[in-house]
């Protein structure tokens, strides 16, 4: 019917009447971009139209409307960043105590020390401030828990202990992490089925499965109960770790003692539909209703996106239709996997169509859509279309999320439209939406890409005020990015402090690095960072 419309009246439709997600159905072409330099808004400076490789290289350089945003938050010496590049604006306890365990330390007793006599007072608050901001380096982390709980008149709560569990099994610590279970089973009523979900995730995520499948054998000894929900999270975890064989070994094993339901088979669906292995797909879907359950929108969502994955959208619009005669009606969440196939497989129109489709079973768009929309409106090179999308969701009742701006900050960058970017996410401070580490990379690449070290700067300086913590992913972007656009002393600076955070440093950008340092002649630089290399393998081996 859509395709009906478009014909017959492809611009009759006035834009001052319609909301841009309907007026972009009826205008599938007419704001596309085919150049990869898309025109710039009106407004924006001279400057910022320039093209790339004749803007401005000033390690300095800061985009004149957002000087004062990004000087205020600066650092004093930019001169000394290289070596330590996270400063605090202020000085509260929370950042006294961070510029005590951004030292290196051997040990978390070492850190716990360096604490003791800091005069400051400790809360959970600041616990859980410290630990978020450090929660990619375990020794300052562990440090500083220790170190909390040797206070006088503080005792850490449930929660925290959870934290600091998930935080040494993420470092594979996993000696620490049952040794602070321990603690917890003994202090009574600490640990609970977050506890041990939190444990079977890690150990499923450090590939120790069968470890994974131990915690739930051993569960009850912490006076917990083995039921259906602590088993949903245990295959959960392993399906999400690609290892639906574990996950089906232990629902063999389980369903002997632990009722089953729905829920259950739909994480083997879903775990055998990620793997692309569809028949035993089908059979677990067989093997649901043999036990009297219904599969529902989810279990076909499953394979609709397997489906999708392979481009095979033939068997998706078949599948839509099977669902729709068993009165099994798509989610906004089908739909939106649909529509993100298809514009991922650059068939925007059919995209945009889905959104009639969604309209004509009576599903209403949220926010994971608009995503979406964004997401494949920014692809295309249809900045303008994403842009009032972007502006219309709360007139729609629609509120974004961090992925709405990550997506919008994303397309930015993509076409180095760097003003719009920071923007971005200087209006996500204003109104309290928190970036998460997935918001930053990407402006993190763009200034490595331009060789704005001022701003890349202030950027590491926003993302640990805001208690994100840098990871080695981030570390290999940074390493990368700095690479290709020449800046190696910065380059060497991040791999020597990932390094000395105790994380192992990724081969590709190790390999690109080395690289480098050879093409011009840094012997006593390639040594080193091989150095470090190695050490780093041999210290988690």
């Amino acid at each position: 019917m859509l395709a009906r419309l478009q014909r017959a009246r492809p611009f009759s439709v006035s834009k001052t009447d319609v909301n841009p997600l309907r007026y972009l159905l009826f205008n599938q072409l007419c704001t596309k971009i085919e150049s990869t330099q898309v025109p710039e808004s009106p407004e924006l400076p001279s400057w910022a139209k320039a093209d790339p490789a004749s803007a401005c290289e000033d390690d300095d350089f800061v985009i004149p409307s957002l000087a004062n945003w990004i000087e205020t938050r600066s650092l004093d010496d930019p001169g000394k960043v290289v070596q330590q590049f996270l400063y605090e604006a202020t000085e509260l306890d929370v950042d006294k105590m961070s510029k005590i365990l951004k030292n290196r330390y051997s040990s978390p007793e070492e850190a716990a020390q360096a604490l003791d006599g800091c005069g400051l007072s400790v809360s959970e608050y600041t616990v859980e401030q410290l630990l978020k901001r450090f929660s990619h380096e375990w020794v300052p982390a562990f440090g500083v828990f220790e170190w909390a709980k040797a206070q006088a008149g503080y005792q850490h709560s449930p929660e925290l202990y959870n934290l600091m569990v998930d935080i040494l099994g993420k470092a594979k610590q996993f000696h620490l992490m049952w040794e602070l279970i321990e603690e917890m089973n003994n202090l009574g009523g600490y640990i609970s089925s977050l506890t041990m979900a939190k444990a079977m995730r890690r150990l499923a995520r450090a590939r120790k499965y069968t470890e994974a499948i131990d915690v739930l054998r051993g569960i009850e000894r912490y006076s917990l109960r083995k039921n259906v929900t602590a088993l949903n999270y245990l295959m959960e975890a392993l399906v999400k770790e690609n290892s639906v064989e574990h996950a089906y070994e232990a629902f063999m094993e389980f369903k002997k003692s632990i009722p089953v339901n729905d829920q259950s088979f739909n994480i083997l669906i879903n775990g055998w539909c990620k793997a692309r292995q569809l028949d035993t797909a089908r059979k677990s879907m067989e093997a649901m209703e043999n036990h009297g359950f219904q599969p529902d929108t989810f279990s076909y969502t499953c394979f609709i996106n397997a489906y999708c994955h392979d481009k095979d959208f033939r068997k998706v619009y078949a599948l839509l239709d099977e669902m729709k005669e068993k009165g099994c009606t798509p989610s906004v969440v089908t739909y939106t996997i649909v529509m993100h196939a298809l514009g991922k497989a650059k068939q925007i129109n059919e995209a945009l169509e889905i959104y009639e489709r969604m309209k004509e079973s009576g599903c209403v768009p949220d926010t994971s859509f608009y995503n979406s929309l964004i997401f494949i409106l920014g692809k295309a090179g249809r900045l303008k279309d994403a842009r009032e999308l972007f502006d219309d969701m709360p007139k729609q009742g629609v509120t974004p999320n961090v992925l709405t701006y990550t997506t919008m900050i994303s397309c930015a960058c993509d076409h180095l439209l760097e003003e719009e970017a920071l923007k971005l996410l200087k209006k996500m401070e204003e109104e309290s939406c928190k970036p998460d580490i997935e918001t930053y990379a990407p402006l993190l690449k763009m200034c490595c890409k331009k060789k704005r070290m001022k701003v890349l700067y202030f950027l590491l300086n926003h993302m640990f005020n805001n208690n994100v913590s840098i990871d080695v992913g981030t570390y290999s972007l940074l390493i990368t990015g700095l690479c290709k656009s020449g800046k190696i002393e910065h380059a060497c600076s991040f791999f020597e402090e990932m390094v000395s955070k105790g994380m192992v440093p990724r081969d590709s950008p190790y390999n690109r690095l080395v690289k480098e340092l050879e093409a011009r002649n840094m012997v006593e630089a390639k040594e080193n960072i091989e150095k470090l290399k190695l050490n780093a393998k041999e210290i988690t081996s």
